[in-house]
């Protein structure tokens, strides 16, 4: 007997590499703004610690990160931002972009899980 296909109504994207001259950070971004005017539940979780780097605010160059992600929230996406990651590389919630949140490793892992075991996309840039 065939399952009906459930329709996909959230996105979970991961970033775990922030490099300047890497297109993952703006496919991150730009697929965020995409699923989201699509009408589907988008949250980014930047995990690693070159991931959590793009939460950081007051980067500088181009493109402008900080920029691309106040738009993206502004559109309702939500950015989750690992403790653990964050703690390694030295930076405090205070130097974050205002609207990320920290979040535990295990409620990263946490969140694999459930859009695992709802039949939701996951992507992993």
């Amino acid at each position: 007997m065939l399952m009906p296909a459930r329709k996909v109504s959230k996105v979970l994207l991961f970033l775990k590499n922030m490099v300047y001259e890497s297109t993952s950070p703006m496919e991150t971004l730009r697929f965020a703004k995409y699923f989201r005017k699509k009408g589907l539940d988008v949250v980014v979780v930047l995990w690693g610690p070159m991931g959590v780097i793009l939460a950081k605010k007051g980067k500088h160059g181009n493109p402008p990160y900080d920029e691309h992600i106040k738009e993206c929230m502004d559109m309702g996406v939500r950015f989750k931002c690992c403790e653990l990651a964050s703690a390694m590389i030295g930076f405090e919630k205070d130097e974050l972009i205002e609207g990320v949140e920290i979040i535990h490793s295990f409620e990263v892992a946490d969140l694999m899980l459930k859009y695992c075991e709802e039949g939701q996309l996951v992507i992993s840039l």
